[in-house]
């Protein structure tokens, strides 16, 4: 077959899946010319090996040495690393990341997006995270980098240095598919149980478009179920699938006297595609609340699995820090990885790690639940689960520097006014006005600068010059040298904020 041909790919995997047709879904998976035996023992793939290499020689299909791996309990597969532990994202693809400090123009931002979606089923609350960035997309746009975009950029490689490990899903096991839905957007985690509890296969979440925003509750919830059940349509035909929702009326649809038509459409696809029932999940305790809601959590909830995000940041900033890998704290305990203050608050003490620490700041100040507090509100809102020694000065900084608030929020201060001239003086030198002219050709002496003082009433000048790095100290002695020996001392000194002028060594010259 010719390189090139629009159909090529298409007609090669009809090709090899005829080819290996009996291997299929048994010990083999193919994806054009990459072929994966899996077995459960030693010996039993030993005896999957000599069924593929006979299918091989049968088609007269040959194989190079170089290119194969065998009897490997750890493997690179299409951009990922399968092991006995499950699936996770293969380091080498995503090492360029972390070179990247931002994304200039829109073909970098599609190229990045592009890049990070073929992972979103490791990544918890992708729809969320990735927002600020999929906005630029919209036809029409300016592309503007803002703080909100370098933040959603910076939270996406940071996860991609520590992404979690899915479990391989087990068709012959039930499946749980816990859902959500918020204002903006549907989640959902497909999980199973292998004898240690429920374990995560894959987590979906997606932005609702403008018209299902305006979906009332009850109908964005039951559109997180079918949209769950459309992106794993692979997993879950045919199998016994317990779906766990927040919205408590969804497990009496089927009974409801009235549905809409969308409500009809949606049910009958799920009815006639699938073997489910719909059980009630409160929303405190529903893992998919995370990732449709990125809001300010308890302390509990924040720094577990269901977050990995900030359960690697945590981890992290544990590990590197000398003050908890030294040190013995009585004064803290361990709860779920994270160092807790025993006083009754219970708070969560925060390592000094500066993107872990401004990650939860944006969190409690920049989400739409939060709408942008001041700072002592955003100081108190954190206060309540996580404690660091400097965390009213963090969040100072941070809300005075946030974009958003500067353009949006009105300001507190009194208005200026309009200028207003000053008061003429009743006698020569009584005021002065001074400043410094520089960027001049240095001199024989090494001058480069000029002080310039003039009279206000009678506008005499006098020169003095000085080098630019002359210092508060030395200007004192110029400004006495040169005017008061001459003039005396004047009542008031016009000039601008130039530190030389503003300094303590100043004042103190004329207190």
């Amino acid at each position: 077959m010719p390189y090139g041909l629009t159909n090529a790919p298409s007609t090669f995997q009809l090709t090899m899946n005829e080819f290996f047709r009996p291997l299929l879904d048994k010990c083999a998976i193919v994806y054009l010319d990459d072929i994966l035996i899996y077995s459960t023992t030693r010996e039993a793939h030993l005896r999957d090996l000599e069924a593929v290499f006979a299918l091989l020689q049968q088609q007269r299909l040959i194989t190079k040495g170089s290119k194969c791996e065998f009897l490997k309990q750890e493997l690179e597969f299409l951009g990922h690393v399968i092991s006995i532990d499950g699936v996770k994202i293969d380091p080498k693809k995503f090492a360029t990341i972390q070179d990247w400090k931002l994304l200039a123009n829109l073909r970098e931002l599609q190229s990045f997006l592009g890049f990070v979606n073929y992972v979103r089923r490791f990544i918890p609350n992708m729809a969320g995270v990735t927002s600020p960035l999929t906005d630029l997309l919209q036809k029409g746009k300016f592309y503007e980098w803002g703080g909100e975009q370098q933040a959603a950029f910076d939270q996406l490689r940071l996860f991609l240095t520590t992404p979690p490990v899915l479990c391989v899903a087990d068709p012959h096991r039930p499946f749980e598919l816990i859902t959500d839905a918020s204002d903006l957007a549907v989640g959902a985690v497909l999980l199973q149980d292998f004898g240690a509890g429920l374990q995560p296969i894959a987590y979906e979440s997606r932005k609702l478009n403008p018209a299902e925003q305006n979906y009332p509750v009850h109908d964005k919830e039951l559109l997180a179920i079918v949209h769950a059940f459309k992106v794993w349509r692979c997993y879950l035909t045919g199998a016994d699938v317990t779906v766990r929702t927040d919205h408590k009326s969804l497990q009496f649809i089927r009974a409801q006297p009235t549905l809409n038509p969308r409500q009809i459409r949606w049910l009958d696809y799920l009815e006639s595609n699938f073997h489910y029932r719909v059980t009630y999940k409160r929303g405190a305790s529903n893992i998919a609340d995370a990732l449709t809601r990125p809001s300010v959590h308890t302390a509990a909830v924040l720094i577990t699995q269901t977050n990995p995000l900030l359960t690697g940041l945590f981890t992290h900033g544990y590990s590197t820090n000398p003050f908890f890998t030294t040190n013995s704290h009585p004064q803290l305990t361990v709860k779920q990885g994270a160092y807790h203050l025993k006083s009754g608050t219970n708070r969560i003490w925060v390592p000094a790690y500066r993107t872990l620490r401004d990650l939860l700041i944006q969190k409690a100040h920049d989400s739409n639940f939060s709408g942008h507090y001041g700072i002592d509100k955003t100081a108190k809102l954190l206060s309540r689960y996580y404690y660091w020694p400097d965390l009213p000065t963090d969040v100072q900084q941070y809300v005075t520097s946030c974009a958003t608030c500067q353009r949006m929020k009105s300001s507190r201060l009194r208005p200026a006014g309009l200028l207003q001239p000053l008061e003429p003086p009743c006698r020569p030198w009584q005021q002065v006005t001074m400043d410094f002219v520089t960027g001049l050709p240095a001199g024989p002496s090494g001058n480069d600068a000029i002080l310039v003082v003039v009279d206000r009433l009678t506008k005499m000048a006098h020169f003095a010059a000085c080098k630019t790095t002359i210092t508060a100290e030395q200007t004192a002695k110029l400004f006495l040298t040169n005017i008061v020996r001459l003039h005396g001392i004047p009542s008031a000194i016009i000039s601008d904020r130039d530190p030389r002028f503003t300094s303590n060594f100043w004042t103190k010259t004329w207190q």
